[in-house]
């Protein structure tokens, strides 16, 4: 029959009769004959009333009939029918497969399903694989025996053809995809391990004949909807299906569509001839069935038993006290229940159903077991954890400590374990038992780790604390025993820390290795500790060496500040003070800690930088190699080098500029201090004073006036000079102060002569004049001598301020 661009055929009958003139009628219909090698066959399977002929009609756009759901559930395809796909390219036929166990062939009659089974996937490219999703799993439903017949006959019928098995789950429940079809593809994986298979494909893997494919659709009935949209991207994979890649892509064996009729008469038949197609005993597979149902049932029961939901609730907050008493009681109860029910079926599959079950109920109570014992295991830890600090802090050494912690904790661990024991499992606790051993073992590494950190940080400490301040004081020191001393320091302590620190070792039971390490280490530290402070004080040693200096220079040997009186000897404190420097500059330039250390540094600076700069030497060949200009010190490892030979003539050169000033001021003090004392003329200058000024001085005794000639100019000189700020102006220079005084010089003296003028112009009082006689003349010359010098001094005191704002105004200027 046609329908549109559908046209379709009953090509195998209930009776299993080919309609020889059906198929070829449909094959001129559809020109199928045509098409060469591009066709596909697709054909569909499963059981009686699941929905194949909706799923062919609305993938395919074919018409089926389907069954009428308000008539009842009954045997709608009878056979096999053939149909063209609409709209599909290439050209692609589709089979609609009776349903498998239907009730309309009775319990015996199954033979033509496992024929028309082998036929389909005999002919066919692909081959739809129609069943229900709750139906996963079930040794029946999914038609694992119809495919375990299949694939033992087919190996030995046909050659290999790669069929893919599309696998149609419907009414697809929440439970995802990619959780369900692990279980399809690992029951297909089996039923095909468990087929005998001939000698020639004894190691053919299932993939040499089948690829199969999971897909899945909701329900037709209840989300039609989401089923067409879900159908519509499942109809774009049978596009092009056959091309490389596409869902029938191998095209092993396939014969030209003009011979498809014959060749599909010839398998058909010798599928109706073949004796091997006898189907298991039906009470093997109502047992199967049947056992398979009340094992379900009973799992489903035992898994919503109101008491397992409760300890399974419990146990993951905490433990349950008779765990596996009570659990052991649940499962007996469960499977006694099975047997009762399923005892009149087959027993073989009855047992084997039994097996299933328990494996099912065993699987659902390991979680639960895993976390009682994982319970077990976190409290003996933490019990474990309190009982081992609780024995250290009592004194105990620490590995005895941890041997019994270890030891009583291992034997609650065993105690445990019989409480939650599960009878019908072999399951082992060793397992858990190591990780409980692995968790105290790792517990008492960190304690240990953490112990033996405070007692090496501990004798540390004490180390840096009796090393740090000597050795800086020793270091300050700096004289020809400072190195020795260091190493008598270092030695005594770190003696004294090993003895104390190897007594403390002994109760953590170390092998003699571990041991010598870590006393190694506290003495390496104490080395460390010397040569850390050596490396501190070498980078202040040139604060160190002008601390030295500043102290010998300025200070005599009774530490009393130096007075430069002009007896000392400056050349000679010089040089003491340096060499004492020089002196730091030698110990500090290397580490000498190991005997046999190199100590002809000083006498290589002292040559180097002092007699170099000597007068001595100010002639010597251009030859001469400098010995410091190198960057290591002969026979020194650089290890061992504080301050290189480059390094300590930078320093020194460094060192004599900043104390050149100190040297220079207390050579200008000195001399300073000889002017001071010696402010008389030499004897020669009196002498010659005496001899050429005898004239001078007889004339002032013949004539005094003079001296009264002298006295006041000198008291004008001395009120220009303060007037004039002479000793200010010439602060700033010489030639600046000559340019200011000749600025002020002629307006000071207008200015001094106008307040003489003003101060003459003042009327005398004469209150009494009988007191006041005229005097003689040489009264009068003392008296007006007096006048002279009071009025100087008033001008002087009067043109302070008029100075001093004259100087301002010239300055700011």
């Amino acid at each position: 029959m046609a329908n549109g661009d559908c046209c379709s055929t009953q090509l195998i009958d209930g009776d299993g009769t080919f309609n020889v003139s059906g198929i070829e009628t449909f094959m001129k219909e559809v020109k199928f004959s045509e098409c060469g090698l591009s066709y596909a066959v697709v054909s569909i399977m499963g059981p009686q009333s699941s929905g194949k002929s909706t799923l062919l009609n609305n993938l395919f756009r074919t018409n089926f009939r389907e069954m009428d759901a308000f008539k009842g559930r009954s045997q709608t395809t009878k056979g096999i029918w053939m149909a063209s796909c609409s709209g599909i390219e290439p050209c692609t036929v589709v089979m609609d497969l009776e349903g498998t166990d239907g009730r309309e062939r009775g319990e015996d009659d199954t033979a033509f399903e496992k024929q028309s089974a082998l036929f389909a996937l005999a002919v066919s490219d692909i081959v739809l694989i129609n069943m229900w999703c709750h139906d996963i799993g079930r040794e029946q439903a999914a038609n694992k025996p119809l495919l375990k017949t299949v694939f033992q006959v087919m190996m030995r019928l046909f050659s290999p053809r790669k069929t893919t098995l599309l696998f149609v789950i419907r009414d697809k429940t929440r439970t995802p995809l990619e959780n369900l079809e692990p279980v399809l593809r690992e029951d297909i994986q089996k039923i095909w391990d468990s087929v005998p298979k001939p000698q020639a494909h004894k190691e053919t893997p299932l993939s040499e004949f089948f690829n199969v494919e999971v897909t899945a659709l909701s329900s037709y009935e209840e989300k039609e909807e989401q089923f067409k949209e879900q159908v519509a991207n499942l109809r774009q994979r049978f596009q092009h299906s056959i091309a490389p890649g596409g869902l029938a892509g191998d095209r092993r064996g396939v014969v030209p569509a003009s011979g498809f009729s014959f060749s599909a008469q010839q398998m058909w038949k010798i599928i109706k001839e073949n004796k091997d197609l006898d189907l298991p005993a039906h009470k093997v597979m109502v047992a199967t069935v049947r056992c398979e149902e009340i094992a379900n049932e009973k799992y489903a029961t035992f898994a919503s038993n109101e008491e397992w939901c409760q300890i399974e609730e419990a146990i993951q907050s905490g433990p349950v006290h008779g765990f596996g008493k009570k659990l052991n009681s649940l499962l007996g109860a469960c499977l006694s229940e099975y047997d009762a029910e399923a005892t009149y079926f087959d027993e073989g599959v009855r047992s084997a159903k039994q097996k299933q079950l328990q494996e099912k109920l065993l699987q659902l109570v390991q979680p639960s077991f895993l976390s009682a014992l994982g319970h077990i295991r976190s409290g003996i830890v933490d019990k474990f954890k309190d009982v081992f600090d609780k024995a250290l802090n009592r004194g105990e050494g620490f590995s005895l400590a941890a041997n019994n912690c270890i030891e009583s904790s291992m034997a609650q661990f065993g105690e445990a374990c019989a409480d939650v024991v599960i009878e019908l499992a072999d399951w082992d606790t060793s397992k858990v038992r190591e990780k409980l051993r692995r968790d105290i073992d790792a517990h008492v590494a960190s304690v240990r780790a953490e112990k033996l950190s405070e007692l090496t940080s501990l004798y540390e400490e004490k180390l840096k604390d009796a090393l740090s301040g000597p050795v800086e004081a020793l270091l300050d020191e700096a004289n020809t025993d400072t190195w020795s001393s260091i190493k008598k320091l270092l030695r005594r302590e770190t003696e004294s820390a090993v003895f104390g620190f190897s007594a403390a070792l002994a109760g953590f039971d170390m092998d003699e290795d571990t041991r010598q390490k870590m006393i190694s280490a506290i003495a390496d530290y104490a080395r460390g500790v010397v040569e850390g402070k050596a490396k501190d004080e070498a980078g202040r040693v040139l604060i160190r060496m002008k601390d030295r200096f500043t102290m010998l220079f300025s200070h005599d040997a009774d530490s009393m500040p130096r007075v430069w009186t002009g007896k000392e000897d400056i050349r000679a404190i010089t040089k003491t003070a340096r060499s004492a420097s020089l002196k730091l500059l030698s110990v500090m330039a290397v580490i000498r800690l190991d005997d046999g250390d190199a100590d002809n540094i000083e006498k290589t600076l002292v040559v180097a930088l002092t007699d170099s700069s000597s007068s001595n030497v100010t002639d010597r060949s251009i030859t001469t190699v400098d010995p410091l200009a190198s960057s290591t010190w002969e026979k020194v490892p650089s290890s061992k080098t504080l301050i290189t030979p480059v390094q300590c003539k930078s320093l020194w050169r460094q060192f004599k500029t900043e104390t050149e000033y100190s040297v220079s001021q207390a050579i200008s003090a000195q001399e300073a201090n000889k002017r001071s004392n010696n402010w008389l003329p030499p004897a020669w200058a009196v002498v010659a004073l005496v001899i050429l000024g005898f004239n001078e001085f007889m004339t002032l005794l013949r004539n005094p006036l003079y001296l009264l000639v002298i006295f006041i100019g000198y008291l004008l000189i001395k009120a220009l000079w303060v007037q004039l700020d002479v000793s200010g102006e010439f602060r700033n220079g010489a030639l600046p102060g000559l340019l200011s005084l000749s600025t002020k010089f002629v307006p000071t003296v207008m200015n001094l002569m106008k307040k003489l003028a003003d101060e003459g112009h003042i009327p005398t009082p004469d209150n009494n004049p009988q007191r006041n006689p005229p005097k003689s003349d040489g009264s009068a010359a003392s008296s007006s001598a007096s006048s002279s010098k009071s009025n100087v001094t008033m001008l002087d005191n009067g043109t302070k301020h008029d100075r001093t704002e004259h100087s301002s105004s010239s300055k700011f200027e």
